[in-house]
């Protein structure tokens, strides 16, 4: 298998995380890459402990006295909930399971003042492919709450043995200084990372809108991601099972001239969570599919005894 093949696989894997990653290496391959971690940023609070619920004891109701009415829920928070992981296996060709995906909603938050999810992704390549390209990467987005705008996007790459770390603080201005630990990438009101974008996509009433744009920035380049409904209802089987899904064509313009590099179409699933279950992209090398293969519940459920 060519080196461009493994390249165009990985970064379909990552559902376009990694078109940051593979510059980020070929450009610092010169320099010393020390390992890391992936903690949580300074300033970053989780959500019950930046609001916590006031301590009421019991028979006793809680004030009302000059208190507003609660908002009705954003689109992201009817989509996305706390502790999801989708689980997913990607197919080059006739080969099957040569690299795995995981999708995280790791948490809801403040951060720098801004009420924002945490998204996560990690992938990593699988043998026989693994042999030739080890690939160990990790993204992590923290998106505002109700756009999925991009507020820092984070990967923490291990490729061919290479590690490498990148922290970009998003700005639509410029002025704000991003921390010694961070570069300032200047980008477009509204811009979203991958990460946010596959999120935002899943917050789209597909029922009634046939097309949406957005920018994004994948850590290197700025895009013009467009998003199209094909088709309302489709059948699609995945090893998670078969599912009645919408179907999504994306295409990717830069400088608004479209990508031929690649054609990507979106599964979501038909139902309230609108699931993705299937990534499917024509490279001029190979076509490749990116299936659901694994759900896990919301942490902390359990299941309710019979």
């Amino acid at each position: 298998m060519g080196t461009k093949m493994t390249v165009g696989i990985c970064g379909l894997v990552a559902l376009g995380c990694a078109a940051g990653a593979f510059y980020w290496l070929h450009a610092r391959a010169s320099k010393p890459l020390p390992d890391v971690v992936s903690p949580e940023p300074p300033g970053f609070q989780e959500a019950l402990l930046a609001n916590p619920q006031p301590n009421t004891k019991p028979g006793k109701s809680t004030p009302t006295v000059g208190s507003k009415k609660t908002a009705p829920p954003t689109a992201a928070e009817l989509v996305l909930k706390t502790g999801e992981v989708l689980n997913y296996t990607a197919n080059v060709a006739k080969l099957e399971d040569v690299a795995t995906l995981t999708l995280k909603v790791a948490g809801k938050g403040s951060f720098l003042g801004k009420s924002v999810w945490h998204l996560q992704a990690a992938a990593h390549t699988l043998n026989p492919l693994r042999m030739v390209f080890e690939l160990d990467d990790q993204f992590d987005s923290y998106s505002d709450s109700r756009t999925l705008a991009s507020v820092q996007y984070e990967m923490r790459l291990s490729e061919r043995g290479q590690k490498v770390k990148s922290v970009q603080r998003m700005t639509a201005s410029g002025k704000e200084p991003a921390p010694p630990d961070a570069t300032a990438a200047r980008v477009a009101p509204g811009t979203r990372d991958p990460l946010g974008l596959m999120q935002f996509l899943r917050t789209v009433d597909w029922a009634g809108t046939r097309q949406v744009s957005s920018p994004v920035y994948d850590g290197h380049k700025l895009y013009d991601v467009r998003a199209k409904l094909a088709n309302a209802s489709v059948a699609v089987g995945v090893p998670a099972g078969d599912f009645r899904a919408s179907k999504i064509e994306i295409h990717v313009f830069e400088n608004g001239v479209e990508s031929k590099d690649a054609s990507f179409t979106l599964y979501l699933a038909n139902d309230a969570a609108r699931t993705p279950v299937l990534l499917e992209a024509i490279m001029p090398f190979a076509t490749a599919r990116v299936e659901l293969v694994k759900e896990k519940p919301e942490a902390g459920r359990t299941e309710k005894p019979n």
